[in-house]
């Protein structure tokens, strides 16, 4: 990672708007999701979250958002990563599970009934992400194992693969953001 507490801040400032994370879940994320959330009950959430590691996630951005009946939380993981990181599964089920413990600790949640996260993932290096975004990909064990280990996936915002797709789709500013990322120090020229 490079330049990492300079880019996380700045990712941070950004999707601490409302108006941003609508824009970037009914932009990219699948429309099965985007259409059932109310953004107009998007409220961040306060706090830092520990992992067992006991590092702290402070740059991370948790927004809480009604859907259907309950709230999601949308887990905002803002690294500036610059390279695929093959244990990103693994810290996502970290994160969730600081997420969720802190939610507990606060006396947020019932820890009987957990509501959903969806944990998303900003990429913005030169090279595809081939990482899994699945924890269960990555463990390998006998069938009559599998159905006790964890299961996690990750959304993964990849910019450079997004660039690549109907661009036309996405807001006003994400446009102009992710034609600015094309062509700033990147090797490849997008045309728009």
């Amino acid at each position: 990672m490079t330049d990492a507490p300079f880019h996380d801040t700045g990712y941070k400032a950004l999707f601490s708007l409302p108006e941003l994370v609508q824009q970037l879940i009914e932009g990219f994320v699948t429309p099965d999701i985007a259409q059932l959330l109310d953004f107009s009950t998007l409220e961040l959430v306060a706090g830092s979250f520990v992992t067992p590691a006991m590092q702290s996630r402070e740059e991370d951005v948790v927004w809480r958002v009604k859907m259907a009946d309950t709230m999601l939380y949308l887990y905002l993981l803002l690294e500036f990563q610059s390279t695929p990181d093959a244990a990103m599964p693994v810290r996502m089920v970290q994160y969730v599970a600081a997420l969720y413990d802190s939610l507990i600790k606060e006396k947020r949640v019932d820890p009987r009934r957990l509501p959903p996260v969806l944990p998303v993932v900003l990429y913005n290096g030169e090279r595809r992400w081939r990482a899994a975004t699945d924890i269960g990909e990555v463990i390998e064990c006998p069938p009559v194992l599998r159905a006790y280990q964890p299961r996690l996936r990750y959304y993964l915002l990849d910019e450079g693969r997004t660039a690549t797709t109907n661009w036309r789709r996405y807001g006003t500013w994400w446009r102009g953001y992710l034609r600015w990322r094309m062509r700033r120090g990147r090797k490849r020229r997008w045309r728009w």
